[in-house]
């Protein structure tokens, strides 16, 4: 029984089912909220957060669950609870209002609006008398001055529809290597040489940000730029953020030594990094790396899994209302578990050394890499692993005892093809085919039970139930997955689920004054302001994943207005690259592809396949795999086969090298 239930009791999002016994009278996002604010002449409350947001738990917990503060609510605003991860178009806009406004932005997201949905005040984390005290007064003034903050509105209005505005750059020169260069030596400003990531806290992994270095350093020999990639992967593997015994990232670092993590899971954090790490092990062949990916792999099976195949968006931060409690321990919780292994557990954990956190508690985490350690002590690398293992084996069961953080069990269509695309890359990588087949149970998944009846895709689905249409990154990272899916196992039905969608949301998506791709589809009710996604961040924008996608599958297809709308969106942005290289690192990934070589890599023959996997033990950017062991229409593969005979071409621009039967001198004419 429930003292209070609102509107939100009957939505699917885990966020807005948290605040269903609120006594705020919450609406869900809809034309029945704006309609009352109108009737009722009264400010909208528009605010924002998601479920592993310890901070939005914090002020539900201060305000929103205090029958007084939420009188005054219900009595003098329409209050409106978004879920940023349902609706990240929403969040888009009011998050950039309350940037203009303030400087800053985060979650909780509280913007205060006119009736109209037009913005006049907002801010994050309010505590209760702060909020209090905001309450009154914006009620004052729109009581007694509305026309004032009608004024305020416009002009902050007029500023957000000029956020993320780009013009066509008409006649744009050829790409330059200098540009690409200025993009890495931009980003080289801000190591951190000590802990490796940016030299400030807090410290989020970016793993578009060391891709791209990783990729740039790799090919143009920069040593310097490799060593901050390692030292960055490494400090982030033996830190915190790591958890140590059952593996995954936490979303970002609050210290610059990757020590004290804010403990929520974020699905697409651990998707990127698991084909980071293993990108990193193809390239650097340190068996930590793989290590970390595999693990990884082993968290989101165990812990993230739908019972449909797909994949959940997160792990909370908090349980039994406190930050962190599931994952530290205090020496006598290792005592009691560990018996004759806490000896080595508190050494290699660093519990009561480096480890210590808080009141007793200790965050388990390394100081050394695994080779360190075992020369250090005298053990060979199978004693270390045998060790860690059992220990590792007595935590987890330990730890499975405990009261678990909450899931947010919605699947996200974009977050689901990050993963997807990692675990093809793990697969390429290690050579695990059982990886390629949760690839392709999460791709079927995606083009079927996520799939509009129009053909496009859905944005969310929960417990069966999908809602939200598509936004653009959904589209493209399922684009980028399909292909990369189709590059390992040359099943071009994938492919042909990509050319689907890539058609789709050139028709719903595509801006034709300015050759970009709106965030938000042409047959969504329009918001205050049109927004497109241009900046990457902790994930690729949706802009550069699919100038991106575009390229590739252009390249595939021989369709050149593909490759054309590409260029065109990189020749949009590049400008950016020298002001602003962190938010522009995946669009450095399409210029690199633009100023090196890029290669197609044609196998046909019975062996296709086999060949194909044989490359997966090196790291080969700058390229598309195209294969095939019998017929095949793609004009990449035209007139490329011999009856009988595996065959490998290596083509740069249309133009091919000659064949060659083996992967070792394919690899040399890679170079």
């Amino acid at each position: 029984m429930h003292a209070h239930t609102n509107r939100l009791a009957a939505e699917s999002s885990p966020y807005l089912l948290q605040h269903a016994h609120n006594p705020v009278d919450w609406f869900p996002w809809g034309e029945e909220a704006f309609a009352k604010a109108r009737a009722e002449h009264k400010l909208l409350l528009v605010s924002i957060g998601y479920s592993t947001c310890h901070w939005c738990h914090v002020m539900e917990h201060e305000s929103f669950e205090d029958p007084a503060v939420a009188e005054l609510m219900n009595a003098r605003f329409v209050c409106i609870k978004v879920d940023r991860e349902e609706r990240p178009d929403i969040d888009q806009v009011y998050m950039a209002a309350v940037q203009l406004m303030t400087g800053r932005g985060g979650w909780p997201l509280n913007c205060f609006t006119l009736p109209d949905g037009r913005p006049v005040y907002g801010g994050t984390y309010f505590p209760q008398a702060h909020w209090l005290q905001v309450l009154g007064q914006l009620a004052e003034r729109w009581a007694q001055t509305p026309e004032r903050l009608a004024d305020y509105a416009e002009k902050l209005h007029a500023g957000i529809r000029q956020t993320g505005v780009v013009a066509l750059k008409k006649d744009a020169a050829a790409f330059t290597r200098k540009q690409l260069n200025q993009l890495a030596n931009g980003l080289d400003r801000d190591f951190d040489t000590v802990w490796g990531g940016p030299d400030r806290a807090p410290k989020f992994p970016m793993p578009g940000t060391y891709a791209f270095l990783l990729r740039y350093g790799i090919t143009v020999d920069n040593k310097a730029i490799l060593k901050q990639v390692r030292l960055t992967l490494d400090k982030m593997a033996q830190g915190g953020i790591h958890d140590q015994i059952g593996g995954g990232f936490a979303r970002y670092s609050t210290d610059i030594s990757w020590k004290v993590p804010h403990f929520e899971k974020m699905l697409y954090d651990n998707a990127q990094l698991i084909s980071l790490y293993s990108h990193a092990f193809q390239a650097f062949k340190d068996e930590a790396y793989k290590d970390v990916a595999v693990r990884t792999i082993a968290w989101a099976t165990r812990e993230m899994q739908a019972p449909d195949g797909s994949w959940c968006s997160a792990l909370d931060a908090d349980s039994e209302g406190e930050e962190g409690l599931f994952y530290v321990w205090t020496m006598e919780q290792l005592a009691e578990v560990l018996d004759k292994d806490l000896d080595f557990a508190r050494d290699y954990y660093n519990a009561g050394g480096e480890g210590y956190w808080e009141e007793g508690r200790n965050i388990l985490l390394r100081t050394m890499g695994d080779q360190h350690y075992a020369r250090k002590h005298g053990l060979t690398a199978e004693e270390l692993s045998a060790k860690r293992e059992r220990v590792d084996r007595k935590l987890m069961a330990a730890r499975a005892q405990r009261v678990r953080p909450g899931l947010d069990d919605k699947s996200i269509t974009a977050w689901n093809a990050l993963m997807a695309t990692a675990l093809c890359h793990a697969a390429e990588a290690f050579d695990h085919a059982e990886y390629t087949d949760l690839a392709r149970q999460t791709l079927h998944q995606l083009t079927t039970a996520f799939r509009r009846p129009d053909g496009g895709l859905w944005h969310t689905r929960t417990k069966g139930k999908c809602t939200v249409n598509g936004f653009l990154d959904d589209y493209s990272f399922t684009i980028e997955a399909l292909t990369t899916l189709y590059q390992l196992s040359f099943d071009e039905h994938w492919l042909e689920e990509a050319r689907t969608l890539v058609k789709y949301a050139i028709v719903h998506f595509l801006d034709g004054e300015s050759g970009m791709f709106r965030y938000t589809s042409i047959s969504d009710p329009p918001l205050i302001a049109n927004h497109m996604d241009l900046q990457d961040n902790v994930l690729p924008s949706a802009n550069s994943s699919m100038a991106n996608a575009l390229f590739t599958l252009g390249h595939l297809f021989d369709e050149p207005r593909w490759t054309d709308l590409a260029r065109q969106q990189l020749a949009n942005v590049e400008g950016n690259m020298k002001e602003y290289p962190e938010g522009c690192t995946n669009w450095g990934q399409l210029l690199m592809n633009h100023v090196h070589p890029w290669f197609e890599v044609a196998i046909t023959g019975p062996e296709a396949v086999a060949r194909r996997r044989q490359f997966g033990q090196f790291y080969i950017p700058g390229r598309v795999f195209t294969g095939t062991a019998g017929e095949s229409t793609l004009p990449l593969l035209a007139d490329k086969g011999a009856p009988g005979t595996t065959i490998i071409h290596v083509c740069e621009g249309k133009v091919c090298q000659l064949p060659v039967h083996s992967v070792e001198a394919a690899l040399i004419q890679l170079q």
